[in-house]
C-alpha cells in the first residue's frame, strides 16, 4: 500500500495532500517562548472610522484605533484623500510663541493695511510714533506674567555732571508713563486720570506724587488706565486734525507744542519699554526709521536751549571771545551733528546762542553718532564720555554738545 494515498469508506484509495515539513522549533519544546501574534485591528463601522481621521492625523488615536484607521485607508479612497489633507493641515499648526515675535510685526501689518486703505480719520504724522510705540509696549506687557510686574527696574537719567537713577518696578514705570502722558491729556481737555495735586507740574514731581499716593504696591492693574489714556490721546489728536499740533503743553519749567510733545512721549515710551524689556529678558528693537528720525530731529532742535541752560548754570564753556556773542538772527559758530544709520541725517547746531543762525561757513566742529546711540545718550542711558562718537574740530564745543544731549534726559 502506498504511503501517499488513504482508503475511503468504500475501499477506494484517495490521494493524500502533501505534507509541509515544519521547523524543529515549531514541533519540539525547546524552552523558548514563541512571539505573541499581533492582534487583529478592531472592525469598526465606516462612519466611526471617518470620525477618527482628525485624531489620527494629530497622532491622538489609541493604538487599536490607529490600526483600524490605517487598515481602512488602504481600501477607501475618499477617506485616504481626507486623511492626506488633514495631515498637511497639521503640518501648518505651530504652538504660540509670543515672546519670539518681532515687536515691530504689528506696526508693519498696520502699515501694510493703511497703505492699501487709508483710515477714515487718519492719525497726524507727528502722532504716529506715539501710536506705534504704545502698541509695541502694550504687546510686551501682554506677554509678561503677573509676577513680572514686580520685577525691579532702574530708571536712569543724567543730572548736571553725572548720572542719576531711581529704583522702581515694571508697574511703577507704567505708572510713570501714565503720570507724564497726563500732561498732554490735560492740555487737550481730557480728564486728569490721577490724584496728583496741582503743585506737581513737572514730570518727576507728578510721578513722585502718584507713587506716594498709592498705598499698596502697583500691579498689572495700572496697564488698563495707561492704555485707555494712550488711546484717548491718539483718538483726540486724530479728530482734532493737524492744526492742533501748535497747542502748548506745559512741562513745568518749559513747554512744548503738541506736535513735539507727542514725539517726546513716543521717545519716553520706547526708552522705558527698553528698560522693562531688559529687566524681564524680552526681545525689543528700536522704532521704525521714520519714527526714529522724528525723535532725533526733536532732540537736535532742543540742543541749543539745553546748551544755553548749562552755560547759565556754569556747566558749559562760555564764549571765549566777544566776537562769539552773536545777536539774534545773526550767523554764529556751529557744530555739525551727523547721525548715522536708519533714521539719521545732519543738523547744524548753533553754539553761542539759541537765537543765532547755524551755518556751514561757521562750522567749528563735527560729531558723528549712530542714531540709537544718540537717542540713548539723550535718554541719559549713556554717559557723554562713553558715547561712541566720531569727533573733529573744537574739543570744548564737542564736549559741551555731548553733555547738552545727555542733559535733555529726565526721569
Amino acid at each position: 500500500m502506498s504511503g501517499d494515498a488513504d482508503r475511503s469508506a468504500d475501499g477506494r484509495e484517495e490521494p493524500r495532500s502533501p505534507r509541509i515539513p515544519l521547523p524543529r522549533s515549531s514541533v519540539e519544546d525547546t524552552g523558548t517562548p514563541l512571539p505573541e501574534p499581533a492582534p487583529a485591528p478592531p472592525v469598526l463601522p465606516h462612519r466611526v472610522l471617518k470620525s477618527l481621521l482628525g485624531a489620527w492625523a494629530l497622532a491622538a488615536c489609541a493604538p487599536e484605533e490607529a490600526m483600524a484607521v490605517e487598515e481602512h485607508l488602504g481600501s477607501c479612497g475618499s477617506c485616504a484623500e481626507e486623511a492626506l489633507r488633514l495631515r498637511e493641515a497639521v503640518g501648518l499648526l505651530h504652538p504660540a510663541e509670543s515672546l519670539d515675535l518681532d515687536p515691530g510685526l504689528r506696526t508693519r501689518v498696520l502699515e501694510g493695511c493703511l497703505d492699501r486703505r487709508p483710515p477714515r480719520i487718519p492719525v497726524p504724522e507727528w502722532a504716529a510714533p506715539y501710536d506705534a510705540e504704545v502698541a509695541r509696549l502694550d504687546a510686551l506687557l501682554q506677554d509678561i506674567g503677573d509676577a513680572d510686574w514686580h520685577t525691579p527696574v532702574r530708571l536712569r537719567w543724567f543730572a548736571g555732571e553725572g548720572p542719576a537713577s531711581r529704583r522702581s518696578t515694571v508697574a511703577g514705570v507704567i505708572a510713570h508713563l501714565l503720570a507724564v502722558d497726563a500732561l498732554v491729556a490735560v492740555s487737550l481737555g481730557l480728564d486728569e486720570p490721577l490724584p496728583v495735586p496741582a503743585e506737581a507740574p513737572t514730570p518727576q514731581a507728578r510721578t513722585e506724587a502718584y507713587w506716594g499716593a498709592t498705598r499698596h504696591p502697583l500691579t498689572r492693574q495700572v496697564r488698563e488706565p495707561w492704555r485707555d489714556q494712550s488711546h484717548g490721546l491718539v483718538r483726540t489728536v486724530s479728530f482734532a486734525g493737524g492744526g492742533s499740533g501748535r497747542l502748548a503743553v506745559p512741562y513745568g519749567d518749559f513747554e512744548l507744542p503738541l506736535r513735539d510733545a507727542m514725539v517726546d512721549r513716543a521717545f519716553e515710551c520706547w526708552i522705558h519699554a527698553e528698560d522693562i524689556a531688559e529687566a524681564v529678558d524680552y526681545p525689543y528693537g528700536p522704532p521704525a526709521p521714520r519714527h526714529l528720525h522724528r525723535m532725533i530731529d526733536l532732540a537736535a532742535r532742543l540742543l541749543p536751549a539745553s546748551l544755553a541752560a548749562r552755560r547759565r548754570a556754569g556747566l558749559a564753556t562760555p564764549p571765549r571771545e566777544a566776537r562769539h556773542l552773536v545777536a539774534a538772527g545773526a550767523p554764529g559758530r556751529s557744530l555739525r551733528l551727523e547721525i548715522e544709520g536708519l533714521g539719521g541725517g545732519e543738523w547744524l547746531v548753533p553754539l553761542d546762542s539759541p537765537a543765532a543762525v547755524a551755518s556751514r561757513a561757521n562750522e567749528v566742529a563735527h560729531v558723528a553718532l549712530d542714531g540709537v546711540e544718540f537717542c540713548r545718550l539723550a535718554a541719559g542711558h549713556v554717559c557723554p564720555g562713553d558715547a561712541a562718537a566720531g569727533q573733529d574740530g573744537d574739543r570744548e564745543a564737542i564736549r559741551d554738545v555731548l553733555f547738552a544731549v545727555a542733559s535733555l534726559s529726565r526721569m
